[in-house]
């Protein structure tokens, strides 16, 4: 309505122009009519002006997420450079990423979240920016946000890391945020992982780990006993026997008939931010006869051929939830996280052999009971870890002892003997 009075004003300061006669008053109305006629084009033209300026705006073009419960990576294509801001919010642990001026192009089926991040949900604010949230398992960490173009073709990406992180290491990301202005602006190339977070002094935190458990029952002995129930009836023994023994934090990685990930696992033990990570399990063999309890820890070459097997079917509990298993993304281990890990298995073999000193004096053990392979489930870089085989459910003998109240008194008991020892060490060692 604005527009049509200025066009009706404009012409009627031509028609006065022209009633003025003479040639200031038909040049002054030419003027008149020149600017007249401009407003009307400017007037016709503006919806064109405003479509142009829609189409101006930075499209989305893509998502793609891969990873796992430890570590994940999010990449989001664009058809220009991107001016990307993010935050973190709690109560659950989300990741707010906003894209100015952008609409979202992105197929709904890429977004399915997996690994780390459990959903993932978009929208348009009303400034017109494009916002994604993640929301993850548990706390986490942005290790790095880039924005980058693309060397082959067009467009551009923002590549977004994530790592699964303790609890208090997300609430010091919070922090930093609060000192800051509350979201950071994403640059080319920019590396934003939190820096180191001094450790208060807290208590020695141990993350026992049922082995198997929903879709994935584990072996079945020869009197029907289930690798899953076994195990899990243990693990609360265990924690409850820690928990009164000394000053723990003891933490179940389940508590009921569920499936876990390996991955997943890793993921809560790292979370709790663990001293200690043990893994309980009650396999079978083909030869009936063997028996006895057995400590594993991991290695990329296997002890025996007997320690390979029981890796390999262990690694293959995914398989149970019908997800496709692949193998560990390549990386570069830089000298740090090398040195981590060296330290950390370390303190996995003087467990391990500090446990089976324990064990030898209160239940059988198998020739070497002391042995190594690559279990999945043993690999977090920075947790001190160790799978307990407890006996072997094909074994009469075995199955009736993991069956019995007595006889699991004993095992927990000498387990928890042996974490004394190993919490003890680790204090007076500042290690």
């Amino acid at each position: 309505m604005g527009s049509k009075a200025t066009v009706h004003k404009g012409i009627a300061r031509f028609a006065g122009r022209v009633r003025l006669g003479g040639k200031d008053g038909f040049g002054a109305a030419v003027r008149a009519l020149t600017v007249a006629m401009a407003v009307v084009l400017a007037c016709l033209c503006a919806p064109a002006v405003v479509q142009a300026a829609e189409t101006a705006q930075t499209v989305a073009t893509g998502y793609k997420m891969a990873g796992d419960a430890e570590k994940i990576r999010i990449v989001v294509d664009l058809d220009r450079e991107p001016q990307p801001k993010w935050f973190l919010l709690r109560w659950p642990n989300r990741l707010v990423l906003d894209l100015p001026d952008t609409r979202l192009a992105i197929d709904a089926h890429d977004l399915k979240a997996r690994g780390l991040v459990r959903n993932v949900r978009c929208g348009r604010l009303d400034d017109g920016t494009a916002r994604l949230v993640l929301t993850g398992k548990g706390p986490f960490l942005v290790d790095k946000l880039d924005v980058l173009k693309n060397e082959e073709g067009a467009g551009w990406r923002i590549v977004i890391d994530l790592k699964a992180a303790s609890a208090r290491e997300f609430e010091a990301a919070l922090a930093d945020q609060a000192l800051s202005t509350g979201s950071t602006a994403a640059t080319k190339g920019q590396r934003v992982g939190t820096g180191p977070v001094s450790a208060p002094s807290h208590r020695f935190t141990v993350v026992v780990d049922a082995g198997h458990g929903g879709v994935d029952g584990g072996a079945e002995g020869v009197t029907g006993a289930v690798e899953k129930d076994v195990t899990l009836a243990f693990a609360r023994l265990l924690r409850d026997k820690l928990a009164a023994a000394g000053p723990y934090d003891v933490f179940l990685t389940r508590d009921s008939d569920v499936f876990l990930r390996l991955d997943e696992r890793v993921r809560i033990a790292r979370q709790h931010e663990a001293d200690l990570f043990i893994s309980i399990h009650a396999d079978t063999i083909s030869v009936k006869s063997l028996r006895g309890a057995t400590v594993y820890t991991v290695s990329d070459k296997a002890t025996d051929a007997e320690a390979q097997a029981l890796a390999d079917r262990e690694n293959l509990s995914d398989r149970f939830a019908g997800m496709e298993i692949k193998g560990d993304d390549p990386e570069v281990t830089d000298i740090l996280i090398d040195l981590i890990r060296r330290e950390t298995h370390s303190f996995s073999l003087r467990f391990a052999r500090t446990l089976v000193g324990q064990l030898s004096t209160t239940v059988g053990l198998i020739n070497n009971p002391h042995r190594e392979a690559g279990f999945r489930v043993l690999k977090a870089p920075d947790v001190p870890s160790v799978l307990v085989e407890l006996g072997y459910l094909s074994n009469a003998k075995d199955e009736a002892q993991l069956l019995s109240s007595d006889w699991r008194d004993k095992a927990a008991d000498s387990i928890v003997k042996a974490v004394g020892l190993f919490a003890q060490a680790r204090l007076q060692t500042g290690g």
